[in-house]
C-alpha cells in the first residue's frame, strides 16, 4: 500500500458559481486497483465551466476539477499492476463504469447509469497528485506533456462525434475551439471537406481553422454550399435549427457538448428528407484506444495556451470569454 503523509497543492471548487480556491490538500492514497499519479498537465474543458456554473448539478463538493490528465505513475494500491512506476498515463472523463449493466455489456459503457466521471464524481487533475482506477487510464508515450492533454477529452469527443457523421464528405464545424481544431485534422486526413463556422471575425481562430484543414471559414449565413454533416461544439441550442437548415437531404447534426442551452422550436421541413439530429454522450475506453493510436499517424498537432496551476481560474475565464487559441492547459509539474 502506497502511503504518504505529505500535502499537495490543489485548486478546489467549494460551490457552484464561486472562484476556485488554491488549497493545501492531503496527498491521496490509492485503494485497490488504483494508481497514484503525479500530474504533469491537465487541459481545461468547457465541461469544467458547466460544473463551475452549476449547469451540471451534482458534482462532488468540494471538488478538484480536471479530466484531461497527463501524469506519471508514482504508486499503486493493492492489485494495481497494469502500469510500471514512472510510466506515463492519461486520465479522461470516464473514471469508472460498472461493467454489468446492459450498456456496458453491449459496448456502450459511456451510457452506464452508474458511471463516475473524473473531475466531477472523483477529484481530477487541477492538483499535484491524483488517484485513478488503472482500468480507465490509458498508456501514453514517455514524452507526453502539455501538448498531449487536450487529446484526452477535446480529441476524444471530437473523434466520437466525427464517427457519428458516417461517411459524410462535407462537414461543418460550428464553434472552433479545442475539439474542433483537433477533429479537423482527423477529418482532413480522411479526405473530407471541412467548413468552419465561427461566431465572429476572430483572425487567429480563422487562421487556425485554415491551418488544420478547413477549406472554408466564415459566418453561418455565408456557407457556400449544403453540408452532409454538422458537428456543433458550441453549447448554444439556437444553432441546432440553423445547422439542420444547412444540411443536404440525409445529413446529420451531431451535438457534441455535455450541456447545451434549450433548442428552440423549428419547422418539420428542415428535419424532413431523412435528416438526423443526435448527441454525443461521454466516451468509451475503446474510443480512447482507437483515437490515441490514430493521432500519431495523422499526426494530430495540438495548439495550446499554457497556464500554471495557480492560474487555473484565469484559464477558465479565458475559455468562458472565447479568448483561448486552441486549447488551454494547466501545467502542473515539469514533464
Amino acid at each position: 500500500m502506497w502511503c504518504n503523509d505529505h500535502g499537495m497543492r490543489g485548486m478546489v471548487l467549494d460551490a457552484a458559481r464561486t472562484p476556485l480556491r488554491e488549497a493545501e490538500l492531503a496527498e491521496p492514497e490509492p485503494g485497490p486497483g488504483r494508481v497514484l499519479l503525479r500530474v504533469i498537465a491537465c487541459a481545461v474543458c468547457r465541461t469544467d465551466l458547466h460544473i463551475v456554473d452549476g449547469e451540471l448539478t451534482e458534482p462532488k463538493l468540494p471538488l478538484v476539477l480536471g479530466h484531461q490528465v497527463v501524469a506519471e505513475v508514482v504508486g499503486a494500491g493493492p492489485g494495481a499492476d497494469r502500469f510500471a512506476r514512472g510510466a506515463r498515463a492519461g486520465v479522461p472523463w470516464l473514471a469508472w463504469a460498472d461493467g454489468e449493466c446492459r450498456y456496458c455489456r453491449s459496448g456502450r459503457e459511456n451510457l452506464c447509469p452508474n458511471a463516475k466521471f473524473t473531475g466531477y464524481d472523483v477529484d481530477g487533475g487541477y492538483a499535484d497528485f491524483a488517484v485513478a482506477d488503472e482500468r480507465f487510464c490509458h498508456p501514453l508515450p514517455d514524452d507526453a506533456g502539455v501538448e498531449t492533454a487536450p487529446l484526452l477529452c477535446a480529441g476524444l469527443i471530437g473523434f466520437r462525434a466525427l464517427r457519428m457523421c458516417g461517411d459524410a464528405e462535407r462537414i461543418g464545424l460550428f464553434g472552433f475551439g479545442a475539439s474542433a481544431h483537433l477533429v479537423a485534422q482527423v477529418a482532413a486526413h480522411q479526405g473530407r471537406r471541412l467548413f468552419a463556422v465561427t461566431r465572429g471575425h476572430d483572425p487567429e481562430k480563422r487562421e487556425l481553422a485554415r491551418e488544420v484543414g478547413a477549406e472554408w471559414v466564415g459566418l453561418v449565413d455565408e456557407l457556400p454550399e449544403e453540408l452532409d454533416a454538422v458537428i456543433i461544439f458550441a453549447p448554444a441550442g439556437e444553432l441546432v435549427p440553423t445547422a439542420l437548415d444547412a444540411l443536404a437531404p440525409g445529413g446529420v447534426v451531431v451535438c457534441a457538448g455535455i450541456h447545451m442551452s434549450d433548442i428552440p422550436s423549428f419547422p418539420y421541413s428542415i428535419l424532413w428528407e431523412e435528416r438526423v439530429l443526435r448527441s454525443v454522450a461521454n466516451l468509451t475506453r475503446d474510443d480512447a484506444r482507437e483515437f490515441l493510436a490514430l493521432a500519431p499517424q495523422v499526426p494530430v498537432r495540438t495548439t495550446v495556451e499554457v497556464h500554471p496551476l495557480e492560474l487555473a481560474e484565469t484559464a477558465l475565464e479565458r475559455l468562458r470569454a472565447g479568448d483561448v487559441h486552441g486549447s488551454a492547459v494547466i501545467s502542473v509539474a515539469p514533464a
